[in-house]
């Protein structure tokens, strides 16, 4: 089936190092109402924490206290409980309910209580880790086994997201890196700020696109651009010095391209519809949808 994607326009690019960063333009549709995650978390209004006492690796139990609904990101990650977990999926929580969402491990190395409930650690996945996330996710859903993803593959990533960058961690925990990191991140945010009006952003390494993420509203993208791109500095740092970048039209290719995929719908695991497909190059795509209205669709490209 095919879907109606928003008529999106790509910015000027802003630029560091191997990075560039474009902001999207799209006519604003209205949006829906939500809060996200990290902010509903940090008032304790939305609760997260182990299925049981016993806990189950591939899921997390949510209840949303407030009265508006909550929009999780797919490969956002929360820290606490018996080990850190990033998100499978974007997943819209209904107010006043409770949910399990699915989760992938990001700290191989605990298995044991640090906290009852799970904080935001302001943290995003790398675009390495989303690509691997993404693409075994769909394969499951494809294969209607639910949004789960290939473990190892997540700990794989996580293990060499450290050795390329020379982290130790006595957990094997993702959110390590980023401690480690945090000096080079921050200079990297102040680089690339938020664009006023930008809906979107598309990233790039080097000449290569690797990810676009679209919100339904620009003060979504605002609250989430740099949370979204702090990961990506790990694989800039990881490019290197480079003279090759990409261009507007790469992103506008990439971005007409999408729009002409065939997208399967899925059952959201929260609330709307959920769309996926696949480039015959391996580009992977989703899109969260809530009353006729994308909420987040997301791309990342093939390696």
């Amino acid at each position: 089936m095919s879907i109606a994607l928003p008529k999106v326009r790509v910015g000027d690019p802003l630029r560091h190092e191997a990075l560039s960063v474009f902001p999207l333009f799209s006519e604003a549709s209205g949006g829906v109402d939500y809060r996200l995650a990290n902010a509903a978390l940090a008032d304790e209004s939305l609760l997260v924490e182990e299925v049981s006492e016993d806990g189950s690796v591939p899921d997390l139990l949510v209840e949303n206290k407030g009265d508006t609904r909550v929009l999780f990101l797919e490969g956002e990650e929360l820290v606490g409980a018996k080990q850190n977990r990033i998100l499978n999926t974007s997943v819209l929580v209904a107010a006043h309910t409770k949910i399990k969402i699915p989760v992938s491990c990001v700290e191989q190395g605990r298995w044991g209580y640090k906290s009852r409930y799970f904080g935001s650690s302001g943290s995003h996945s790398p675009s390495r880790l989303r690509r691997s996330l993404k693409a075994s996710v769909s394969k499951s859903v494809k294969e209607k086994r639910g949004y789960r993803s290939d473990q190892i593959e997540v700990w794989r990533e996580v293990a060499c997201l450290h050795a390329s960058h020379g982290v130790e961690s006595g957990t094997a925990a993702m959110s390590d890196a980023f401690e480690t990191y945090q000096d080079r991140i921050a200079a990297y945010r102040e680089k690339v700020k938020y664009v006023e009006g930008a809906s979107g952003v598309a990233v790039a390494i080097g000449d290569r696109v690797v990810s676009v993420d679209l919100f339904d509203k620009p003060s979504t993208c605002e609250k989430v651009w740099d949370r979204m791109l702090s990961g990506v500095v790990f694989d800039a740092l990881e490019a290197g010095n480079t003279d090759k970048v990409a261009s507007v039209a790469d992103v506008e290719q990439l971005v007409a391209d999408v729009g002409d995929l065939s997208w399967e719908q899925s059952d959201a695991v929260g609330e709307g519809e959920e769309y996926r497909a696949e480039s015959n190059r391996g580009d992977h795509a989703s899109t969260l949808a809530f009353d006729n209205t994308m909420v987040h669709g997301s791309v990342v490209t093939a390696v």
